[in-house]
């Protein structure tokens, strides 16, 4: 019966993930947090930070992640699989369309038209992931109740990141070592 439920909630996750990884992670906390409780919030944050972090698709490798959790090898097969057999399935029909048929005004109107639902499901997840780090999940977001070192440590790679262009990897492992450091001194 779990492998039975890995599968069809990943699948779930697999037919309504709309642009990739990052708008696929609302989809994979509601499933695995909300509706099975097979993860708590921190262990969900922590399978989303392993899964972007590691090579391959955000998605596959959360379900992986969870199926190995909770039925062992033949849970991450069956979860692994619900996940992509709806894009093996629909990416196949959908290149045979869009080569066909990518001139048509109607299909570049539907392209155009789901852009701005894939980039609010990304934010979505970003923000709650945001408010999930810095203040705990908390629904108030009582300064009293903030992680500063957090809050720094984010502040610090989006700058980074955006304004001085640094490398990804570089940037991660320098706040894993910041995190560390934090830990270790009783910040976080």
């Amino acid at each position: 019966m779990m492998l039975l439920q890995l599968f069809l909630s990943f699948l779930q996750i697999g037919m309504f993930s709309v642009g990739g990884g990052y708008a696929a992670i609302p989809l994979i906390q509601n499933q695995t947090v909300d509706v099975h409780a097979w993860l708590s919030a921190t262990e969900f944050m922590d399978l989303s930070t392993i899964a972007e972090m590691t090579p391959g698709p955000i998605a596959v490798n959360a379900a992986t992640f969870v199926g190995l959790k909770t039925a062992g090898l033949p849970g991450a097969i069956a979860a692994t699989f619900g996940c992509i057999l709806p894009s093996l399935i629909l990416v196949s029909i959908l290149a045979y369309i869009y080569r066909r048929y990518r001139e048509l005004p109607l299909l570049q109107s539907i392209l155009s038209a789901l852009r701005p639902a894939v980039v609010s499901l990304i934010l979505a997840a970003g923000l709650n992931m945001f408010l999930q780090v810095v203040f705990g999940g908390r629904n108030a977001l009582s300064l009293a109740h903030a992680q500063w070192a957090c809050l720094v440590l984010f502040v610090a790679a989006f700058v980074a990141l955006r304004k001085a262009k640094a490398s990804p990897i570089l940037t991660m492992l320098l706040c894993g070592a910041a995190g560390l450091l934090c830990g270790m001194l009783g910040f976080m």
